[in-house]
């Protein structure tokens, strides 16, 4: 580790308290740079974060994670969280079909421990959801998307469905498996989805290394990791940390540096990380800083929603669960992260649902609750306590064909002046991998900018 300016007397303002903005702050000031953190809301977390209802403490959405995620478990390494959202030993998903028989038939996503892609044969082969010709057409499709390179420009601009249709998926291999990974993953069903951004998905998440699809998830609330832990980090890291405050405009100061209005105060600074949504980074970019800045208008948005029950007695054995034949999609037990004492509370992580995301409440209750009760015949008995819904309108980035070009890099034209988030160029989909990955990158840039050269978490971590 080399230095060839100081940067003891730099300051840096990072705009954006996400998974984003955390790391970029972390980053930053570990390499020993002043730093400034501005969040407007009372919270860290962005958008994977809790709050209170009642007794429970509520996620306001399902997140997990993959065991190829390398950038957020050094996240949770760095804030001293990883032993609360562990992995599974190896990958093992319930995939419960109703659509076809009158009680759910069972079948699982899982791997075995030979080198790949070997680990996914016998899960597929004794996958029941799918013909004997539909699971050998899976393989062959699995070899050609192996071969593909996940950058490549042409692929960004085809839709997954396409090119699953030219290499044989029926529509039934695409709904009982592909859509059933790309739905989740991407927030968009195949026919909407970037076939780039797929490819990445696919060849990273199922056919890199043969553990890269163990699922890990927290077992406590995310607010837990990502903002009482996230805090407790920043502050060891001698961050300021100022929520509840809300910055109106970013502008050059008359000596080269920067301004960072807030109310009542202009916070100075030699380097600024915008970590805020494509919109809200629009209105805050100084002229001149992209060649395009309209073009982050362009950057979609898609919905996820959550359905929220608690029951008066268990009716999950399993952890979660996927599902066909229903609009359930993936359902998780949350009992015990809540601090739920009596019954159990299960949550509904319900992806890619524009046309629901505004429905009222008691017009979800009568479409969710019998879909529970076909899959869950334990809770055909059971009494429901409570039924709600969180919304996230504005949940992801839409991964549409043609968004890889509008998605911009950390470095702007603007010296000093730096983007992270999800929806920036990381090549990854909007994850918490992909968020933090961008912090990297606009504090890497960062840093070198201030004429500090620092390894890369991830190297530097291996």
């Amino acid at each position: 580790m080399t230095t060839s300016g100081s940067t003891a007397s730099r300051h840096a303002v990072v705009v954006g308290g996400g998974i984003a903005g955390v790391t970029a702050a972390l980053q930053l000031a570990d390499a020993g740079v002043r730093v400034t953190l501005v969040e407007g809301r009372p919270r860290l977390g962005g958008l994977a974060f809790s709050f209170t209802r009642g007794e429970l403490t509520v996620d306001n959405g399902q997140h997990v994670y993959l065991r190829c995620c390398t950038a957020y478990r050094w996240f949770l390494d760095r804030v001293d969280g990883a032993a609360l959202a562990p992995v599974q030993d190896r990958l093992d998903v319930p995939v419960l079909d109703v659509g076809r028989a009158d009680r759910p038939r069972v079948g699982r996503l899982s791997r075995n421990a030979l080198p790949v892609p070997l680990h996914l044969a016998g899960g597929l082969a004794a996958y029941p959801h799918l013909s004997l010709a539909e699971k050998a057409s899976v393989g062959r499709a699995a070899l050609a998307l192996k071969a593909l390179d996940p950058a490549d420009p042409a692929l960004d601009g085809i839709d997954f469905a396409t090119w699953l249709g030219r290499h044989g998926q029926s529509a039934r291999a695409v709904e009982a498996l592909w859509n059933l990974v790309c739905v989740a993953t991407l927030n968009v069903p195949a026919e909407q989805a970037s076939m780039g951004l797929a490819a990445m998905v696919f060849k990273t998440g199922l056919l890199s290394e043969r553990g890269a699809a163990d699922i890990g998830w927290a077992r406590v609330p995310l607010g837990e990791l990502h903002d009482t832990l996230a805090r407790k980090a920043l502050d060891a890291a001698g961050v300021r940390t100022e929520l509840r405050t809300r910055v109106t405009a970013v502008t050059r100061t008359g000596d080269g540096r920067w301004g960072v209005d807030v109310p009542g105060e202009r916070i100075e600074a030699d380097t600024v990380v915008l970590a805020v949504p494509q919109s809200e980074t629009h209105s805050l970019l100084p002229e001149g800083a992209l060649d395009q800045p309209g073009r982050l208008l362009d950057i979609g948005t898609s919905p996820i929603l959550n359905v929220h029950v608690v029951y008066d007695r268990k009716v999950l054995r399993r952890p979660f669960f996927a599902a066909l034949g229903t609009p359930v999609q993936w359902v998780f037990d949350r009992t015990d992260a809540s601090g739920l004492k009596e019954g159990q509370y299960v949550a509904l992580s319900q992806s890619a649902v524009a046309d629901e995301i505004d429905l009222p409440v008691a017009e979800l209750r009568a479409r969710y609750l019998p879909e529970l009760k076909r899959l869950l015949p334990a809770a055909r008995s059971a009494e429901v306590r409570d039924f709600f819904v969180t919304r996230e309108r504005t949940a992801t980035f839409a991964p549409t064909p043609g968004v890889g070009r509008l998605r911009p890099p950390a470095r702007t034209r603007a010296p000093g002046l730096f983007l992270a988030g999800a929806w920036t160029a990381t090549g990854w989909p909007a994850t918490m991998e992909g968020a933090v990955r961008s912090g990297f990158s606009a504090a890497g840039a960062a840093l070198a900018e201030l004429g500090r050269t620092r390894p890369h978490p991830l190297r530097e971590a291996a």
